[in-house]
This record gives C-alpha cells, structure tokens and sequence, in this order.
C-alpha cells in the first residue's frame, strides 16, 4: 500500500475513533452504539497501520489492490452497522406503537372520570338547587 494513501486511511479511521469517543464524552452518542462504530474504526486502523495482514488478507480474498480490500472490508462494516439500526429501529417503532395504545387507553379513562366528575356535579348542584327553595 501506498504511503499516502496509508496515511490519508490511518488519519481518516483514528479521526472517526475520536469523533466517537468525542461524541460519547457530550452524551449525544449512546455506549451500545459507540462500542460498534469504535470496533470497527479500531479494526479498520490496525489494518491501515499492519501492512502486512491487509495485504494477506486482500490476496486470500483475490483482491489485488490492498488498499480496495479496506474499502471491502468497511463497506463490510457498513452493512452490519445498517442490520444492527434497522434492527433498533424495528424495536423502537414497536415500542413506540405499544406506547401509543397505552397513551390512548390512559386518555379514554381521564376524559371517563371528566365526565364523571362532570355528572356527580351537575347532579349536586341540581340537589342544592332543589333543597334552597
């Protein structure tokens, strides 16, 4: 692998290492998510650092152009990182639906004691009203 484009992939993965970590330390990333993405940009900068096992890797596979098997290889982790949210997306929505139903059914049973409420009073204004005269 060429020394620049080693270098341009080693700053790339150890810039979204840090953007991560980064993103964790505000709170805007949450730990289950953030041990995916550093995984992968930890695997993806050993490969980028260890010539070596890239290019064994990459001739194993029948790539012969080291630096396209990192690309294969993040595209790779791309499409796990695109299961595991579709999966949390999938889980979220069906949250989301019960919650929903639950909302709904906690809306139907206030607006029934409203309308209790509004019938004991009217009922006893109206036996106020008949013990006055």
């Amino acid at each position: 692998m060429e020394s620049r484009i080693q270098i341009v992939a080693i700053v790339v993965t150890a810039g979204l290492f840090g953007l991560v970590f980064e993103l964790v330390r505000r709170r805007r990333l949450m730990e289950r998510y953030a041990l995916l993405w550093m995984f992968s940009s930890a695997i993806l900068l050993a490969l980028a650092v260890w010539r070596g096992l890239l290019e064994k890797i990459s001739s194993a596979v029948g790539i012969y152009y080291p630096p396209s098997a990192l690309f294969v290889i993040a595209f790779g982790f791309i499409l796990v990182m695109l299961l595991h949210f579709s999966l949390s997306t999938s889980r979220l929505a069906d949250q989301n639906k019960v919650l929903a139903q639950k909302l709904g059914l906690l809306q139907q049973q206030v607006d029934e004691l409203a309308a209790e409420q509004r019938a004991h009073r009217a009922q006893s204004e109206t036996l106020e009203r008949a013990s006055t005269r």
